[in-house]
């Protein structure tokens, strides 16, 4: 599984706040709104940053369950004031089960499904199935990237970046781009009702430095997939644009909600 640091989240929890689909939300929401507690449960929870955005949405008394592998992160979480908070530390590319999945009212994660393969999303989706919970998955990468301005060898080296996204993150291989309309296609196999929608990050020349550790990150896995490009080329005069104040970039996402019909 890939690591993730305690800077990278708090940098780019902003994008991830204005990116996520009010829509989804409300209709989340909507949906719990005759359960008068509710318990969630967050898969691979890192610091927190998805109950920070959700809890005051659901605006009822709500008990989170926290499963993340890395307890510095989650001891970040852990220490966030705000009383119904459990943490679990677990490696989820290696265990499912004992997590209370059967008592969730909603099953939440961000920034996850890209990184598994389809196997372990196959276990989660039958885990969550014969319970009442709603799963509410945000922010999955969906391959598109735009640059602006333009760079002659950015699609060459963002479908080494693609390539990379596929490889095994600790789950199995990686679903990659893949990710969300495969999740949207095996929920509705499962019986569920499905709604989709974007959540794409669009970053301006006043998030710079989320714009160079997004050029860094790209540019470390497509040098890891290729060597038929010139990887640190291509870096060199991308950095040169955002650090002129004349870049911008949109990251397409996609958010996921998905409910058992009653």
């Amino acid at each position: 599984m890939s690591d993730f640091t305690a800077d990278w989240l708090a940098l780019r929890e902003p994008a991830d706040r204005r990116a996520r689909h009010a829509g989804l939300c409300r209709q989340v929401r909507a949906l719990l709104d005759r359960r008068p507690r509710l318990k969630v449960v967050d898969l691979g929870a890192g610091s927190g940053a998805n109950l920070r955005f959700l809890a005051p949405l659901l605006a009822r008394p709500q008990h989170w369950l926290l499963v993340e592998r890395d307890a510095a992160l989650l001891a970040l979480a852990e220490a966030l004031p705000r009383a119904g908070i459990t943490p679990l530390v677990r490696d989820l590319a290696r265990d499912l089960s004992g997590i209370g999945l059967e008592q969730a009212d909603l099953v939440t994660a961000s920034a996850l499904l890209d990184l598994v393969s389809t196997p372990w999303l196959e276990t989660l989706i039958a885990a969550c199935r014969p319970t009442r919970a709603l799963l509410h998955v945000a922010l999955t990468v969906d391959g598109r990237v735009a640059w602006s301005p333009t760079d002659p060898e950015d699609e060459a080296v963002l479908a080494a970046f693609r390539r990379h996204q596929r490889g095994d993150k600790g789950f199995g291989p990686a679903l990659g781009s893949e990710a969300a309309q495969t999740a949207e296609r095996l929920l509705q196999r499962a019986g569920y009702q499905v709604r989709a929608a974007r959540s794409d990050w669009q970053l301006g020349a006043d998030e710079a430095a989320l714009q160079e550790a997004l050029l860094a990150g790209q540019a470390d896995a497509a040098a890891e997939a290729t060597s038929d490009l010139d990887v640190a080329g291509w870096q060199e005069r991308r950095r040169a644009i955002i650090e002129a104040g004349d870049s911008r970039v949109r990251i397409g996402h996609r958010d996921l909600l998905a409910w058992r019909p009653s």
